[in-house]
């Protein structure tokens, strides 16, 4: 029977959960690839903290990097450190002397993938990343190759758990975004700086990769249009649930004449739809296609054995081509051969079209809907419907509105000139509408 060598950059919560699963399974792998999978090495700084894991003597833990990266006895380096730039070192380093590189690292492939698939393509190797997106979630392969034979026109994912978890416990109990933040760094579902996850970068990272293999085009991170949680208010959540919404933070990426959005936002969906009804710490994927139609994929987004998972569904699948003696890479990084990657043209945020939540503080007199009302007429705004419960004559009251599809810029400006009116004594807040 052919051996996989497999080492292992990083023994964090990851790594941990890749090792156990390649010591805990050799037998069953070997029995679903035809292939002996052996763990040889593991490469990590701390060579004394406990991990909770057991080595055997055939494993060996060590703190130089080079000895997984460059080494004649490793065929396959899974990359589980994480960030861009260390990381990104030591995988161009193992794809140039050879091996198969496997990553968890959303990051990396979102801003550094471009070169890494350039390096592994000259070197004849596989650069795989199943699980950079949706930790157990099958998305990756479910759109390069399941789909491989439709023409994809839109994604909407709820790619982060942590905001997931955030906006679904600020409508169940009713509080603030800073309250249930701290609640979600307390129970280890949030970061101390939860920077990347609050303001829309992680859901930013994975929006990119899932793009580029739906749309064939390049990784372009910079390309993406990103807004996070944290405006979002109790008071706002309190709205679109009155109203049959449920507030997400939804990656969402389109193709359509010619041009291809990508964007970053909190949105309001219909909280009977499949997205709507995601909730907690779980991602979903949704996907329209021309054949397929529409194809959703959901499950637990990290943790250490979601995510050590879909590690090993892409080591398996390098095994399975080693004893096939497929010609590697065997499948198009990302998803079309690399002279046909185009960059297309991008839609410009302003022509965006969508329907509008829109929050104003207003006083409570005659004349004032007629004035905001005008507004939007005069800027090719038209209403679906309005909410206004509380009367409080010549005090200021909420008043809701549900716009009709607009381009981003006619709201934008519609919202300007709203400001401006001395009837409005607050910022109006909006939040666009998605209709899945």
């Amino acid at each position: 029977m052919k051996v996989l060598r497999v080492g292992v950059l990083g023994f964090g919560t990851v790594g941990r959960g890749v090792v156990r699963m390649l010591l805990d399974h050799p037998d069953l792998l070997a029995s679903r690839t035809g292939c002996q999978v052996e763990l040889r090495r593991i490469a990590d700084r701390d060579l004394e903290k406990d991990r909770g894991v057991t080595l055997p003597d055939t494993v060996e833990l060590v703190d130089d990097a080079a000895l997984v990266t460059k080494a004649d006895d490793i065929d396959v380096v899974c990359e589980l450190i994480g960030g861009t730039g260390i990381a990104y070192t030591l995988a161009n380093e193992a794809l140039e002397s050879g091996k198969h590189v496997v990553t968890a690292n959303k990051a990396l492939i979102a801003t550094k993938g471009n070169e890494l698939i350039d390096t592994a393509n000259r070197a004849g190797v596989e650069l795989m990343y199943e699980a950079a997106v949706g930790g157990t979630i099958p998305i990756i392969k479910p759109i390069r190759e399941s789909l491989a034979g439709n023409a994809i026109s839109e994604i909407y994912g709820i790619l982060n758990g942590t905001c997931n978890y955030i906006l679904t416990e600020m409508r169940e109990k009713g509080l603030s975004f800073e309250t249930v933040l701290a609640d979600a760094q307390e129970r280890g579902y949030a970061e101390a700086d939860p920077t990347f996850d609050v303001d829309g970068i992680d859901a930013a990272h994975k929006l990119t990769i899932l793009a580029s293999i739906a749309f064939g085009m390049p990784l372009a991170f910079d390309k993406v249009a990103c807004e996070g949680v944290r405006h979002i208010s109790d008071v706002d959540i309190a709205w679109a649930t009155e109203m049959g919404y449920r507030i997400k933070l939804l990656g969402i990426a389109k193709q359509k004449d010619g041009k291809v959005e990508m964007r970053v936002q909190p949105t309001l969906v219909e909280a009977t739809s499949m997205l709507g009804a995601v909730e907690g710490v779980f991602n979903a994927v949704f996907v329209n296609s021309d054949y397929a139609d529409a194809t959703m994929y959901y499950g637990r987004g990290a943790g250490e054995e979601p995510t050590a998972s879909a590690v090993i569904s892409d080591v398996t699948d390098i095994a399975r081509n080693v004893v096939s003696g497929a010609k590697m890479p065997r499948i198009f990084p990302l998803n079309t051969r690399h002279e046909d990657l185009k960059m297309p043209p991008m839609r410009p945020q302003e022509e965006m079209q969508g329907a509008y939540y829109l929050r104003l503080s207003v006083l409570d007199q005659p004349g004032v809907l007629a004035d905001i009302t005008a507004v939007l007429k005069d800027h090719d705004v038209s209403i679906d419907a309005i909410v206004q419960k509380a009367r409080s004559p010549m005090e200021h009251v909420p008043l809701v509105m549900v716009t009709h599809e607009a381009t981003e810029k006619q709201v934008m400006d519609s919202l300007e000139a709203i400001k401006q009116l001395s009837t409005v004594n607050e910022q109006p807040r909006f939040i666009r509408i998605e209709t899945l």
